[in-house]
C-alpha cells in the first residue's frame, strides 16, 4: 500500500483566482454551479442524466439534519399565522396561489414528521467542471445547466464565489453558511432517496456476452445467461415490432455464442437467418424440401425417473395429431393412441426401453449398446395402415391421408438430417401458412430431443414467432411451456421471440404466454404499440418511467430486464457482423 508521504508534492503548481467566472489550476480552467431550486415534486434519480453523461464534472451533496422539535414550532407558527392572512387577504389571486400552496406545504411537512416520524434537512447540490481551455469550459457549463433544467433543477453559476465552491468539492466536509444559505432547499428524510445519484443499473457478467451499452452511461453491457448464481433459469423472452431490431439483436447473439462453442438450434420462418448460418459454417435445413424429418421416430435422449421411450413419445405424438387433426373426441383419440401403440410394435418398439436398443439374432442385447436408426422405426404411413383397417377410424384415414400421399407428403418418410453441428438452422419459409403450427411442432419436438441428449453441453433453443404454436392449440402450448419450465435441468436455454402480443397472450386467457414470460429470467422489449404494451404490462411489471421508455424506443434499443436489472441497452455490433446481420435495405 502506498501512502503519502509528508514532503509529497500533492498541492497544485499555482491556483489563478483572479476571474469571477472560473479558477486556473494548473492550466485546467475550472468553475461551479449550485442549484438553488428544484421542481415542488422529484422522482427518484432525477440525478441520472447529469450522472450518466459524458461531461468530465464532480458533485457534492450535502445534508443537513435539522432539530425536528424546533422545526415543528416554526411550522405550527407559520401555519396560524399563514392561515388567518389567507382568510383576510386582500392580495391578488397569484398571491393568493401561492400564499395558499406555501400553507400547504407547510401543513405536510408538519404531518409527515409528527405521524411518520420523518427527520427534515437541508438539502445542498454543488457542481464542479473543468476543462483544458475557456471555450471547452464554457461548453461544459452550458451543457450542465440545460441537463439540469431538463431535469427540473435552476442552477446559478458561482461567480465571484469560485473559490468557495472549489472547496466544497473537496473531500473535507466544506459548506459555509455564506453558500449553504443561498443554496438550502428542505427535503425530508423520505425523500433523501430520490437525491442518489447512482441509480443507473450496470450490467457486466464476468463471463458474458457483449450485448451493446447502456444507453444512460455507455457502460458495457455483458450478459451470461448460464450464470445459475445470478439467473433462476437461462430462459430469454424478446418481444417487438416487425422492424424494431429485435431479429437483428438475435443474430448478434447467435454469431457471439457460437464463438463460445454453444450448441444452437434455430427455426427461421421468415428466411432471416441463411445469411448468418453459411457464414458461421452452420447446417441450414430446407424443411419440406431437401430436408425430412420423421415425426414417428424416438431418438435417445435423457430420460426422467420411471419414463419409457415410448410413453415420452407418444405424448408427443397425440399433441402433434391434435394440430393435424383438431376436433377429435375423446374416444377417437384413444382408438388414435392405441394403433400408435401397435404401430410400434410391429417394428418391435414396446414401453420396454430395452426394446430400442439393437440386438443380436437370438434377440440378446448387444454387450456395446447401439440405438436403433433411423431405419428402424415406423414412418406415417405404417400408421395410417393400420387406421385404414378400422372401420371406426375412417374419419382420421381421410384427414391423415394428404400426409402420406397428398401435398404434405414430405412427413411420410425417413430422417435425412444430420445435427453433428453445433449451429442448426430449420427453414420453414416455404410452408403454406395453415400448416405452419405443424411445421413448427415437429422441428421443436426434434430439437428438444437434441437437448436432451447430454446434460453437460450448453445449448440454445430460439423459437422465433412461438405465437403461432400457443395461440390456439392446449396440447402443442403445454409443450411448449414445458420446454421453458424444465430445459435448464438439461444444461439448456430456450428464447422465445414474438411480435404479436395479443395472439401471445390469447389462449387459456394468457397463461402460457404469461408462463413462458415468468420463466424467462432475462426479457428484452423493442419498440411496441401502446395497445400492446398495456397488454404486456399486466404481466411485466413496469414502473411509470419503463413504461415511458418503452413507448420511446429507437431502433435497436431495448429495455431489458436481467434478474433484479432493468436498464435500456442500445445494441451494437462490429462492421464485420454487421455486414451480415443487418436486413436494412442500405447495407444490402
Amino acid at each position: 500500500m502506498n501512502l503519502i508521504k509528508r514532503n509529497d508534492n500533492i498541492y497544485p503548481t499555482f491556483v489563478d483566482t483572479r476571474d469571477p467566472k472560473y479558477m486556473l489550476i494548473d492550466n485546467k480552467y475550472v468553475a461551479s454551479l449550485f442549484v438553488i431550486n428544484y421542481n415542488r415534486e422529484m422522482e427518484g434519480g432525477f440525478l441520472d442524466r447529469l450522472i450518466s453523461s459524458n461531461i468530465s464534472f464532480e458533485m457534492s451533496i450535502f445534508y443537513d439534519k435539522r432539530n425536528s422539535f424546533e422545526t415543528l414550532k416554526s411550522l405550527t407558527s407559520y401555519i396560524g399565522n399563514a392561515g388567518s392572512n389567507l382568510k383576510m387577504s386582500s392580495k391578488n389571486q397569484i398571491d393568493i396561489d401561492l400564499m395558499n400552496t406555501s400553507y400547504e406545504n407547510a401543513k405536510y411537512i408538519k404531518k409527515q414528521i409528527q405521524v411518520e416520524n420523518d427527520d427534515i434537512y437541508f438539502l445542498n447540490i454543488y457542481i464542479l467542471t473543468s476543462a483544458d481551455s475557456l471555450e471547452e469550459l464554457e461548453s461544459n457549463l452550458q451543457r450542465i445547466e440545460g441537463i439540469a433544467a431538463g431535469s427540473g433543477l435552476a442552477t446559478r453559476r458561482a461567480i465571484f464565489r469560485q473559490e468557495l465552491l472549489f472547496k466544497c468539492s473537496l473531500p473535507i466536509l466544506y459548506n459555509p453558511n455564506e453558500i449553504k444559505n443561498i443554496s438550502k432547499r428542505n427535503v425530508l428524510s423520505s425523500g433523501i432517496i430520490s437525491t442518489y445519484p447512482f441509480l443507473s443499473n450496470e450490467l457486466c457478467d464476468d463471463n458474458g456476452i457483449l450485448i451493446g451499452v447502456n444507453a444512460l452511461n455507455n457502460s458495457i453491457v455483458m450478459v451470461d445467461r448460464f450464470d445459475s448464481e445470478k439467473y433462476k433459469n437461462a430462459n430469454m423472452c424478446v418481444i417487438g415490432a416487425s422492424g424494431s431490431g429485435k431479429s437483428y439483436f438475435m443474430k448478434l447473439m447467435i454469431a457471439r455464442n457460437r464463438l463460445l462453442n454453444i450448441e444452437q438450434y434455430i427455426i427461421d420462418p421468415d428466411r432471416e437467418y441463411i445469411d448468418i448460418c453459411v457464414e458461421l459454417g452452420g447446417t441450414y435445413l430446407n424443411f419440406g424440401k431437401e430436408n425430412i424429418i420423421n415425426v414417428m421416430e424416438i431418438r435417445e435422449i435423457i430420460l426422467d425417473e420411471d419414463e419409457s421411450f415410448l410413453q415420452n413419445k407418444i405424448q408427443k405424438l397425440m399433441a402433434f395429431f391434435s394440430i393435424i387433426l383438431p376436433n377429435l373426441s375423446d374416444e377417437e383419440k384413444s382408438n388414435l393412441e392405441e394403433k400408435i401403440i401397435e404401430c410400434y410394435k410391429e417394428k418391435g418398439i414396446t414401453f420396454d426401453n430395452n426394446s430400442l436398443y439393437s440386438a443380436n439374432e437370438n434377440g440378446k442385447l448387444l454387450s456395446k449398446r447401439k440405438f436403433k436408426s433411423s431405419s428402424e422405426m415406423p414412418i406415417l404411413e405404417d400408421l395410417y395402415n393400420l387406421i385404414k383397417k378400422d372401420v371406426n377410424m375412417k374419419k382420421i384415414a381421410k384427414l391423415l391421408k394428404t400426409y402420406i400421399s397428398g401435398a404434405l407428403n414430405f412427413m411420410n418418410n425417413y430422417t435425412n438430417v444430420d445435427l453433428k453441428n453445433k449451429l442448426i438452422v430449420a427453414d420453414i419459409y416455404n410452408i403454406e401458412e395453415q400448416y405452419l403450427p405443424m411445421a413448427l411442432f415437429v422441428i421443436i419436438e426434434f430439437y428438444w430431443d437434441k437437448i436432451r441428449e447430454n446434460r453437460g453441453r450448453k445449448k440454445i433453443i430460439y423459437l422465433d414467432e412461438v405465437w403461432r404454436l400457443i395461440d390456439r392449440n392446449e396440447d402443442t402450448a403445454n409443450f411448449v411451456f414445458k420446454i421453458f419450465k424444465t430445459i435448464r435441468k438439461y444444461g439448456g436455454a430456450a428464447t422465445a421471440i414474438t411480435q404479436d402480443i395479443n395472439d401471445f397472450f390469447s389462449l387459456n386467457e394468457g397463461m402460457y404466454g404469461k408462463g413462458i414470460l415468468n420463466n424467462s429470467s432475462i426479457k428484452c422489449i423493442f419498440q411496441i404499440e401502446e395497445n400492446d404494451l398495456k397488454t404486456l404490462k399486466d404481466v411485466i411489471s413496469l414502473s411509470e418511467i419503463e413504461t415511458y421508455k418503452a413507448l420511446n424506443l429507437e431502433r435497436g434499443t431495448c429495455l431489458m430486464f436481467a434478474g433484479r436489472n432493468h436498464l435500456l441497452v442500445k445494441i451494437l455490433a462490429s462492421d464485420y457482423e454487421h455486414r451480415f446481420i443487418s436486413t436494412d435495405r442500405k447495407d444490402l
